[in-house]
């Protein structure tokens, strides 16, 4: 049996800023729309949604496969993301969108809902400091999974637009 790795959840850099609005935080990249807050670094990571509550979601952080199989980072992410089906008993240990540390089966977890993008203030924090609802800035300046997960506009008026 091996030994257990530390929980390691996947996380993207970005620098930006959070836009607070009434109908939700907008993560934005620098210099667009000019944004009045500062400028700072965060870290992005990704929650997967409960099965039947879709407004809480778990960041993996390490995954129990079978016996002896432990899996974190990036290849716990890709094995909940694409190979999870073939094992629900397998556990996933994280921290909730509330930063409640947390244990679940992978039956438990709505997979076939897009993940939760979170914002933290760095790599230690266990509670996000925003949900952001869109991303505000050009594709290519931003993590790849950030545009997959989150909806992305080049600007302001352009998510306005959408929501009207």
């Amino acid at each position: 049996m091996s030994a257990i790795p530390p929980r390691n959840p996947v996380g993207d850099a970005f620098t930006g800023a959070l836009m607070r609005r009434e109908e939700g935080d907008l993560l934005c990249a620098p210099d667009v729309d000019a944004v009045a807050e500062t400028h700072t670094s965060f870290v992005l990571r990704y929650g997967i949604r409960y099965l039947g509550k879709p407004a809480l979601s778990i960041v993996p952080g390490l995954v129990a496969v079978d016996y002896g199989t432990f899996l974190n980072g990036d290849d716990a992410w890709e094995f909940l993301t694409r190979r999870s089906n073939l094992y629900p008993r397998a556990e996933v240990f994280g921290y909730r969108n509330d930063g409640l540390d947390e244990q679940v089966f992978v039956r438990q977890l709505d997979l076939a809902l897009t993940p939760e993008t979170l914002v933290y203030a760095d790599d230690t924090a266990t509670a996000p400091i925003a949900r952001p609802v869109a991303y505000l800035g050009p594709a290519e300046s931003a993590p790849p999974r950030l545009i997959e997960y989150l909806p992305h506009f080049a600007h302001l008026d352009e998510w306005l637009a959408a929501r009207s």
